[in-house]
């Protein structure tokens, strides 16, 4: 049986909501949104439809399947702690050599987060309502050694994200019970509420660096995409590196250079490069003129592409 294709539903940045009875509660993980396909085999798209199937070796077992059936997750690293890290899913991200991929899943293990079924058999389940999904998922009973069903949580959502917060989670994804999926959209029925301060950049090119970065990068230069649409310089990021980070991003970057600036922004000594690779940094607040207070660098995001990202409007 051919599965049809279903991009994400996306979730919208917001507030813990007031009325608790309309809403269910599930932890927000940091890795990479998968939708996966299972039949005879397991396919797996990443939120832009790319096919990362082979990247994630220890996923395959979950098929093949009959019924074929179609869900959506996260797919993630955990330290012993149980809590996803962005940092060590950065060496399996972009990795595409089997060899290589092979040794990784030795040392850093994926788990698929499953959080949603959209297809069974020959049905598609994305206009049931939210609640409806879920009990349906969880009869399924996905769990193994690297994929689970993560809990969904009753209210009240305060204490809720509070408990997130405690526990070091990034923060909690609010689901209206009576909600459909709406793929490819981003919708106000799925709200989510973080516990610290990211943002997706694009990257617009960098500073050599001096002392012991001397020949390496030394800053990236960020802009993001305005309401209007124009792209806008938003500052530096020069902490949070690896050296592993800098040699890979150098290799990246190198060939996007150009000779003109790639945006109007006031900065000396620059490498600019085409604005095609999207990163990820946390920052603590914005300056009175537009810039990124204390921002550190998370990673590059290659699930994403650089059209899509825009100046949140709850900041500006």
């Amino acid at each position: 049986m051919r599965l049809p294709y279903y991009a994400p539903m996306l979730a919208t940045a917001g507030v813990v909501p007031q009325n608790d009875a309309q809403w269910n509660y599930e932890v927000k993980f940091d890795g990479i949104r998968a939708i996966a396909y299972l039949a005879d085999e397991l396919r797996i798209l990443s939120r832009n439809n790319k096919d990362i199937t082979t990247a994630w070796p220890e996923l395959a077992p979950l098929a093949p399947s009959n019924p074929p059936f179609v869900v959506d997750g996260e797919i993630v690293t955990l330290d012993a702690d149980g809590r996803s890290s962005f940092g060590a899913l950065q060496s399996r991200m972009h990795q595409r050599n089997p060899a290589r991929i092979r040794s990784l899943v030795a040392t850093t293990p994926a788990t698929y987060m499953i959080f949603d079924l959209l297809h069974i058999g020959d049905r598609s389940l994305i206009d049931l309502p939210y609640q409806q999904r879920r009990k349906l998922l969880e009869q399924l009973n996905l769990r193994g050694p690297h994929w689970q069903t993560p809990p969904r949580l009753s209210g009240p959502g305060a204490t809720v994200l509070s408990e997130s917060r405690r526990l070091g989670f990034e923060g909690i994804v609010c689901k209206r019970l009576d909600s459909p999926y709406v793929p490819g959209r981003r919708s106000p029925l799925w709200l989510k509420v973080k516990n610290i301060r990211d943002l997706e950049i694009i990257i617009v090119g960098w500073k050599p660096g001096t002392g012991r970065r001397a020949g390496h990068i030394g800053s990236l230069l960020m802009a993001v995409h305005a309401q209007t649409g124009e792209l806008t310089y938003i500052g530096n990021v020069g902490t949070g590196f690896t050296q592993s980070m800098l040699n890979d991003l150098r290799v990246k970057l190198q060939p996007l250079e150009r000779r003109t600036a790639t945006i109007d922004a006031d900065v000396a000594d620059a490498v600019w490069v085409e604005p095609e690779l999207v990163g990820e940094v946390t920052f603590t607040d914005w300056t009175g003129d537009g810039r990124l207070r204390h921002p550190s660098w998370r990673g590059l995001r290659s699930d994403k592409v650089s059209r899509d990202v825009k100046m949140p409007l709850s900041d500006h």
